[in-house]
């Protein structure tokens, strides 16, 4: 692999990719901008990578088969990643795309019309425990998919000791901002992303969401801290996902097929183990075995990041998969229809409310192509 990113946006989640690409050879960092000089420094500093004096030079000096890296916060992603585009350049934004669907569609219109690659995070989708997932899907480990239900619960986050919470090159965890933004459109991708790139589009969402701890820190209006959707896929089974800052810790995806469970405890981890529980009956007594089958993939896969916080993840494997598309010329995985797509779900989580009902989605995408070690 080789490639160049550029960087826009130095906090905390910025350092996740920063250890990521030490992973990853033959990627080099053309330049770095952050709209607060201090954090700039002290992130280039750490990182020993080149920082530029404002976002106009960065996207100027930045090659166009580069890709650059929107790490700023989600309010400004709408406006950075349009001037991303507009300037000529393949962009990855972090979660969300955008904070609207219109914003969303009016990035997607924008790169289609410029011919260029808009990938929104979270790249887990292309990590081993979600290929592998998807490997024993196509091979019917499980038999015909029934039913899926999927957590993406991170505990009473509130009383958490969040103020602690500091990266590797000093930047907080932007509590307020991520109180603002809320779980849905922050987690949801995680599982959203592994569902749509096995069966494609996502039909109705029938969701409920709600703020259901008041009194956050910080200034408001905050996000719902809960969402609970039921999403109908044009061919998939029917899927039950939950994402909260409320509920106990629980990363847990399980899609109940006619011949058992195939499950996984751990969405942020790309080594997380996948298992098959076959179903049997004993005596009279119907159960999943007490044993399941770990499932294993048959040859390398991709470079492992150490866990750090709560994340076992290799962050640039998205920015890698598109720099490798750029250079070969086919299309990237992770495809513009993918990134608007799930926006699109994501939001319509978020927004439910009480009384939302089902909710038609506009948008589309295919299936995804597995990754070459996963076929």
């Amino acid at each position: 692999m080789s490639g160049v990113v550029s960087i826009i946006g130095c906090g905390f989640v910025a350092d996740l990719y920063m250890r990521s690409l030490k992973a990853m050879d033959g990627i080099t960092v053309a330049g770095v901008y952050d709209k607060n000089a201090a954090r700039l420094a002290e992130f280039c500093d750490f990182w020993k990578v080149p920082s530029v004096e404002s976002m106009d030079a960065l996207l100027d000096r930045h090659p166009r088969d580069g890709v650059v890296l929107n790490l700023t916060n989600p309010s400004a992603h709408f406006a950075v990643n349009s001037a991303c585009l507009a300037a000529g350049c393949h962009t990855y934004s972090e979660k969300p795309l955008a904070m609207n669907v219109d914003d969303a569609k009016a990035l997607h219109a924008q790169a289609q019309a410029a011919g260029l690659m808009l990938a929104s995070a979270p790249c887990s989708v292309l990590g081993e425990a979600a290929q592998t997932f998807g490997h024993a899907l196509r091979n019917g480990v499980a038999g015909i998919p029934r039913a899926i239900y999927a957590e993406l619960d991170d505990g009473f986050v509130p009383q958490a000791a969040y103020k602690k919470w500091i990266s590797e090159s000093g930047a907080p965890w932007p509590f307020e901002d991520e109180f603002r933004v809320g779980c849905t459109l922050e987690h949801a991708g995680y599982y959203l992303g592994w569902l749509i790139s096995w069966f494609g589009s996502v039909r109705t969402v029938v969701a409920a969401s709600a703020e259901t701890i008041p009194g956050k820190e910080g200034a408001g209006p905050f996000a719902p801290d809960l969402s609970v959707a039921t999403l109908f896929f044009d061919n998939g089974p029917m899927t039950r996902l939950t994402c909260s800052i409320v509920a106990p810790h629980d990363h847990q995806i399980r899609i109940i097929g006619d011949d058992g469970v195939l499950a996984c405890k751990a969405a942020w981890d790309n080594s997380a183990k996948v298992t098959f529980a076959k179903r049997m009956t004993i005596r009279r007594r119907l159960m999943e075995s007490p044993f399941p089958k770990t499932i294993k993939l048959g040859q390398p896969t991709h470079p492992k990041v150490k866990r750090w916080g709560a994340a076992a993840m290799n962050f640039m494997l998205g920015p890698s998969e598109m720099l490798d598309a750029i250079r070969t010329g086919r299309p990237s995985r992770l495809s513009n229809d993918f990134a608007l797509h799930m926006t699109e779900v994501t939001l319509a989580m978020q927004n439910a409310g009480e009384t939302s009902g089902a909710q038609a989605m506009t948008t589309r995408c295919d299936p995804m192509e597995p990754m070459p070690w996963a076929q």
